[in-house]
């Protein structure tokens, strides 16, 4: 096999990236815009020592789980991998990557009673409370704005994201008009040239509240209030934040911030519980599923109002903070010092006093921590340390509960709790970015 053959296969599989996979000559073959189903004609771009990767020309038949897609932009954009594929089969594929990950990763084959079936979305569009634009120019100097396509930073202009909130499209055609009024020119990776860098929002679902956050690489914009004005009469919105970003670099927010117009913050509810939410906090994108989620923790924690529970990668404190209504006393540690500060004003706003804060690495505080009736882990797609595992076994809480985003570190990290003598009793997927290849898990271990 060579690149430019054509091939017709059958599309048997998802990957973790949201390629289909077929097979061909005795390849795996991936394929970007195939669903599970599909009999498709592809061209060969890429051959490697175990497969190919190839780019799809025609789809002979559909599967039976093909849909149209509901965005004009869903194959050009990098976000909605598999918004062609019908959101019943998303749910199926989705529990059963969780279940191959755990059985081929972890040594885990789990009975029914164990592993639950996976919870999805009535609606699952327009779900999320965040989104990051990146602005631009097309090749005719024309303004642009909307989100990358995959593995790129080709910039797909599209101001309605179907995932999204509606409001996205009035803030960004108002920040554009301005731009192009006032001569205002979008910054320029190739030299750094020009001003505006994405146009970020953050809506409180619960409160109605709306951020809007101008990246810049200028501390000080042109007719601001100009800008001011003319966001206000497009949308409702309590927080306009200018962001510096002067770096060369694919981070989005820089570390300096001033408000335009309004707070510094907005406030959104999960349950009884109020979070206030600034331009760089960490805060779940699906409000809904995210009470879902936690409410799960909260259960498997199992708590009576005496425990001593650690949240460890607690971020702003939303887990801590549910945790807390039943605990006796909740550790929460995290990296990042901004979100620290929130958790605490979180807790303030809530009236909670039986939470403690504290920002360092998980793995080199914990050991320092009161021992552990619960630990909760929330990690990054990267998984537990290997230190913090074993700090956690040498604890021996009686229970563990572990929240990924990511069901093949959790299946390894599982792999070595179980060899601490920690078994799993409760698997719970949890469709938290319907549309995409991403799948939240919550699991609960105890002593073997």
């Amino acid at each position: 096999m060579k690149k430019n053959d054509l091939l017709e296969i059958i599309i048997e599989d998802m990957s973790s990236e949201g390629l289909g996979i077929g097979h061909a000559a005795g390849m795996a073959v991936f394929v970007k815009d195939a669903v599970i189903g599909d009999r498709v004609r592809a061209k060969v771009v890429k051959v490697k020592k175990t497969c190919v990767y190839a780019r799809l020309e025609e789809i002979l038949s559909p599967g039976a789980d093909r849909v149209p897609p509901v965005c004009a932009a869903a194959r050009r954009c990098g976000g909605c991998q598999i918004q062609e594929m019908s959101y019943p089969a998303q749910l199926r594929m989705k529990e059963r990557k969780v279940r191959e990950n755990l059985a081929r990763i972890g040594g885990l084959t789990l009975p029914d009673e164990i592993f639950c079936p996976i919870i999805g979305m009535k609606d699952p569009w327009h779900y999320r409370n965040k989104a990051q634009f990146p602005v631009g120019e097309d090749r005719d100097g024309n303004i642009i704005a909307g989100f990358y396509a995959g593995r790129t930073h080709t910039i797909i202009d599209n101001h309605r994201c179907e995932i999204g909130i509606d409001e996205n499209q009035s803030v960004l055609e108002a920040v554009i008009s301005w731009m192009q009024e006032y001569g205002v020119r979008p910054y320029r990776e190739t030299d750094g040239s020009g001003v505006i860098r994405h146009v970020c929002t953050r809506a409180g679902f619960s409160t109605g509240d709306l951020m809007v956050v101008i990246v810049a690489s200028s501390d000080k914009l042109k007719e601001e209030q100009a800008l001011v004005s003319r966001i206000r009469e497009a949308v409702k919105v309590r927080s306009i934040v200018l962001n510096t970003n002067r770096a060369q670099t694919n981070v989005i927010l820089g570390k300096k911030s001033r408000v335009l117009y309004g707070t510094d913050y907005i406030e959104d509810r999960i349950g009884p519980l109020t979070y206030r939410i600034s331009a760089g906090s960490f805060y779940q994108v699906n409000p809904e599923q995210t009470q879902v989620l936690y409410g799960i923790a909260l259960e498997y924690a199992d708590l009576t109002g005496q425990e001593t529970v650690w949240d460890l990668y607690c971020g702003t404190g939303t887990i801590s903070l549910f945790l807390a209504q039943r605990a006796g006393r909740v550790f929460g540690i995290e990296i990042v010092e901004e979100a620290v500060r929130k958790a605490r004003e979180n807790a303030k706003l809530n009236h909670i006093d039986n939470c403690e804060f504290i920002a360092g690495k998980a793995e080199d505080l914990a050991g320092d921590l009161p021992d552990a009736d619960v630990i909760v882990v929330d990690p990054p797609r990267k998984g537990l340390d290997r230190t913090l595992i074993e700090t956690i076994l040498r604890v021996r809480p009686e229970r563990i509960v572990y929240v990924s985003c990511d069901s093949a570190t959790l299946a390894r990290d599982l792999a070595l709790f179980d060899k601490g003598g920690y078994a799993v009793r409760k698997v719970q997927p949890v469709d938290q970015f319907c549309h995409t290849v991403h799948v939240e898990t919550v699991c609960l271990l105890t002593h073997s």
